[in-house]
C-alpha cells in the first residue's frame, strides 16, 4: 500500500500555495489561548475534541494547511489528514514562529478600513493603555494586528473599566477582526460574566457569527465554560443557530455542564 504524503510549505509557498486554493481549510493546531491572541484569518482550531468530526465531515478533496507552533505537530497532524484520504494537505513549516511579528503569512497587507474617529478626549490613563499595548491613543477606535480594535483587546484582557471608557469615546461595539469576531467573543475567552452582560447592554452583538458561521455561544460551549454559555443564554442567545458546518451549540458541547444548559435551552427554544 502506497503512503499518502503531505507537502511542507514556507510561508511564501504557502501564500502561492493558499491564493491558489481559497476554499482551502486552515487548522491552527495551537492552545485555545495563543489561538485566540492571534491566527491566520479564517483558520479553525484544530485539537483531540474535533479533529474526528474534520476527518468526517469535510470533503476529501478539500485542500487542507494545518499550522502549530514551530511545525512539529502540524506534521502529525497533517499525516493523519494524509492517511485519511484528504487529497492535498500541506502544513507550515516552522508553524507560527515563521510569520512576522503580526501574524501574517501573506507580507504586507492593504491598508486597514480605520473605524470613524471616537469622539471625546481619551482619558490620561486609557492613553497610557492604548500606547502600552501598541494602540495609537489618537484613535481608539483604530484596529491594530488582526484586525483587533482596543475594545476587544481590552475584552480579551477582561478589563471593564477601559472597556466602559473606550465605549463612551464612541468606538464602534459592532467592529469585528479579521475572523468576524466582536468583543463579546473576547469577553468570552477571558471568561468575565459581567463584562460579557456589559458589552451586550451597550451594544455590543451577541449573535454576531464569524466567518466560519460560530457565534460567541457556540465557543463557549466548545471551550467548556458553563458559567459563560448560562449567561449567553440568560441574555438571549439562540441555541438553534447552527456553523457553516451544520454545527449548533449543543454538538460543540464540550462539558457535561454545558451540555445540561444546551439542551434544556434548546427543548425550550424548539
Amino acid at each position: 500500500m502506497t503512503e499518502r504524503t503531505f507537502l511542507r510549505l514556507s510561508p511564501a509557498q504557502a501564500r502561492d500555495w493558499l491564493q491558489a486554493r481559497p476554499d482551502a481549510l486552515i487548522l491552527d493546531a495551537r492552545e485555545e489561548r495563543h489561538h485566540a491572541l492571534g491566527h491566520l484569518a479564517g483558520s479553525v482550531r484544530l485539537d483531540g475534541r474535533n479533529h474526528e468530526a474534520l476527518l468526517m465531515r469535510e470533503r476529501r478533496s478539500r485542500p487542507v494547511l494545518i499550522y502549530c507552533y514551530r511545525g512539529h505537530a502540524s506534521q502529525t497532524w497533517a499525516a493523519m489528514f494524509a492517511d485519511f484520504g484528504f487529497r492535498e494537505v500541506a502544513d507550515l513549516i516552522d508553524g507560527w514562529s515563521a510569520l512576522d511579528p503580526q501574524g501574517r503569512l501573506f507580507g504586507p497587507q492593504p491598508p486597514l478600513q480605520l473605524l470613524p474617529q471616537a469622539g471625546g478626549t481619551v482619558p490620561a490613563a486609557l492613553a497610557l493603555w492604548l500606547a502600552a499595548e501598541g494602540f495609537d491613543p489618537a484613535r481608539p477606535g483604530q484596529p491594530a494586528a488582526h484586525g483587533n480594535t482596543p475594545l476587544m483587546h481590552a475584552a480579551w484582557r477582561g478589563r471593564a473599566d477601559l472597556a466602559e471608557a473606550l465605549l463612551d469615546l464612541g468606538v464602534a461595539p459592532d467592529a469585528v477582526n479579521h475572523d468576524g469576531n466582536n468583543a463579546l467573543w473576547l469577553a468570552c475567552v477571558n471568561g468575565d460574566t459581567a463584562l460579557v452582560r456589559r458589552l451586550v447592554a451597550r451594544g455590543v452583538p451577541l449573535e454576531q457569527a464569524n466567518l466560519t458561521g460560530a457565534t460567541a455561544l457556540m465557543y463557549a460551549a466548545s471551550a467548556g465554560k458553563a458559567e459563560v454559555v448560562a449567561t449567553l443564554l440568560d441574555l438571549g442567545a439562540d441555541p438553534l443557530r447552527r456553523s457553516q458546518d451544520d454545527f449548533s451549540a449543543l454538538d460543540m458541547a464540550a462539558t457535561v455542564e454545558c451540555l445540561r444548559l444546551l439542551r434544556a435551552a434548546t427543548r425550550r427554544a424548539a
